[in-house]
């Protein structure tokens, strides 16, 4: 059962928008059930994701500070540590030796001033079950330390010649050790801190400033452990030591003592911490992003492909794959509210008299119809068995099915006369309300800043109504620029709709045979790497056409129908590290249109460290 439009627009806690007055609980749940709920089941799933976020988010706020600011670091930072040339390259067992000797080197540099961080957090601390854990705590760091230096032995390097820190390690020992010293915020300095509690807060701000690096290590070690199927993978001894249950016990301790010491902080204190972790974390990835790999790799896109002569065509879909809720849902109401408001002012203003009762009642027949058919059409166009590779010819088929279903769909609404009647100011400013999807917003951003200098374009493909929509919410977050939107657009009478849609997209074959348009011109004049972002059924001609096709969130319906015409998804992560160990093997392409392969993603960020790197430097 897909969700209905009630519980999607609990997703719209900031500003919901309507002509007359905001989106009200009190409005009827069944009166817009219809696409909000349905295109092949990605609303269930988002709401899932964002729902057990939330709750997540909310049961941290109560207990563990750690978990609270790993949380939020997390999303952004730990993709980007991931997919840094680097790690990639390491996962992949390809990273040369003189790349990792050098990460080595940087990487004793980085651990001996954390060491001395531990030691002037522990002056700082005024426990000694805190001094005790401190202790303990800068011991492993030393071992550690003991460790890098017998791995350079290995490999024929002396550890007692000096290798100089590069810029982006010196940047974070200098962070560390200014926190150490009470530098924070405009503070005074430890040796002008007399009391005791003023100490345990530069503890605290030290403790909270060192945590990250130890929780992200611990995670890149269980996230790598996978790759080491090869007993003779060349960096085994480096991922299993971080993913040892030694080393999460560190990371579990220093977590800990963070939830202790922030005790008796004050909110702001805490505010701080925050910054000051989230602040370690980008640090973090510039320090992966620093190190050198003089070789091919896959990620990020922007490196893989030489801007000078080859384009990067990004193509994404708009509903749920950019946005929390789905348009339909959010333009039907308001105009279900643009009648009301007519009949209550009792001017007609073009528009019907009918009541916004009828409206809503009319709406809930269309939505309950096209719901039941909609599954009904999803499950006639299955084959009966599962194809055991990608079968796009016979997946065509079936989507040209859907497609003469969602047009029927559509004439439906149309005819009913639900979107005559709403005023082109109030679509603009329910566009500036739209919530985006967490990260697309700075994904969409950081195109903007630097899409000449990496020669790409960037297009919309979507079902939305009305285009007017999807330009005033990328708009109102400064990401219209160079954003090319194809979409339906309203008929207007002036500024108040008709109730008809020039339909220049309803359906997967539209928005394949717009996508192959797009991509044809492009390589009339140039090379050209191709990426879609989507999240539904009617992506999926578009996602397998594409040479890098990119599923964000977890339609089951999306993966039913793909996994039963042979379409094989894969997460991010494993997928560039395949990429990488092939192309070291020097293959011609390592990215290609319909190869069966889809690769998913949790989040924006994955989309934005894989495209286009780390942004933080």
């Amino acid at each position: 059962m897909r969700l209905p439009y009630l519980c999607l627009r609990l997703l719209l806690p900031l500003r919901p928008y309507a002509p007359t007055k905001s989106f009200s609980s009190s409005s009827s749940s069944s009166s817009s059930r219809w696409w909000s709920r349905s295109r092949a089941g990605s609303a269930t799933n988002h709401h899932h994701h964002h729902q057990m976020s939330s709750a997540a988010a909310g049961a941290v706020a109560e207990g563990s500070a750690a978990r609270r600011f790993w949380i939020a670091a997390s999303s952004r930072e730990a993709a980007f540590a991931s997919c840094t040339p680097f790690l990639l390259s390491l996962a992949a067992g390809s990273l040369p030796l003189d790349s990792f000797r050098s990460y080595i080197a940087q990487d004793a540099h980085f651990l001996h001033a954390f060491a001395r961080a531990y030691e002037m957090a522990e002056e700082c601390a005024d426990d000694d079950d805190d001094k005790a854990t401190i202790t303990a705590l800068r011991k492993a760091i030393l071992r550690e330390l003991n460790l890098h230096a017998s791995v350079l032995q290995e490999w024929g390097v002396d550890p007692t010649k000096e290798i100089p820190p590069n810029p982006a390690t010196t940047k974070y020992t200098d962070f560390l050790l200014a926190t150490a010293a009470g530098k924070v915020d405009g503070g005074k300095g430890s040796d002008k801190i007399v009391t005791p509690f003023e100490k345990t807060k530069i503890a605290a701000y030290t403790v909270g400033a060192m945590t990250p690096c130890m929780r992200l290590y611990a995670y890149l070690g269980k996230e790598l452990t996978v790759f080491l199927k090869d007993e003779n993978h060349p960096y085994k001894k480096w991922i299993d030591t971080y993913a040892s249950k030694d080393f999460e016990g560190n990371a579990l301790q220093i977590e800990e003592l963070l939830d202790k010491l922030s005790v008796c902080l004050t909110g702001e204190e805490l505010e701080i911490i925050g910054k000051l972790y989230q602040q370690a974390m980008r640090l973090e990835v510039e320090f992966f992003s620093a190190q050198l790999v003089d070789q091919p790799v896959v990620a990020p896109l922007s490196r893989y492909r030489d801007p000078k002569d080859n384009k990067l065509v990004i193509f994404s879909d708009f509903d749920l794959t950019c946005t929390v809720v789905d348009s339909s849902a959010i333009l039907a109401e308001i105009a279900i509210l643009s009648h009301q408001k007519a009949s209550q002012s009792g001017s007609d203003n073009a528009l019907d008299r009918t009541k916004s009762a009828d409206l809503r009642s009319s709406w809930n027949m269309l939505s309950n119809q096209y719901t039941e058919e909609h599954e009904q059409c999803i499950e006639g166009l299955l084959p009966p068995e599962e194809a055991k590779s990608v079968d796009y010819d016979q997946l065509y088929k079936g989507l040209e099915v859907l497609s003469e279903f969602e047009r029927q769909a559509n004439s439906r609404v149309i005819d009913s006369g639900v979107l005559r009647g709403m005023n082109l100011d109030d679509i603009r400013k329910a566009g500036e309300r739209l919530i985006l999807q967490d990260g697309c917003r700075n994904f969409f951003q950081k195109i903007g800043e630097t899409r000449e200098k990496l020669n790409l374009d960037i297009h919309i493909l979507s079902y939305c109504w009305c285009a007017e929509l999807i330009r005033s919410a990328f708009s109102s977050v400064g990401c219209l620029d160079g954003l090319n939107i194809h979409s339906n657009e309203f008929a207007f009478e002036g500024s108040v709709s008709t109730g008809q849609i020039n339909r220049k997209m309803e359906s997967p074959l539209d928005k394949v045979n717009k996508f192959k348009s797009i991509k044809s011109e492009v390589d009339s004049t140039t090379s050209s790497l191709s990426v879609y972002i989507g999240d539904s059924v009617g992506d999926l001609l578009c996602l397998l056409e594409a040479d890098i096709g990119i599923v964000v969130g977890s339609s089951t319906t999306l993966r039913s129908v793909g996994k039963q015409f042979g379409v094989s998804f894969v997460p991010l992560l494993p997928g560039l590290v395949d990429k990488q160990r092939r192309l070291g093997k020097q293959e011609a392409s390592v990215f290609k249109a319909r190869s069966g392969v889809l690769h998913t993603v949790c989040s924006w960020a994955e989309v934005q460290a894989f495209v286009l790197g780390n942004d933080f430097s």
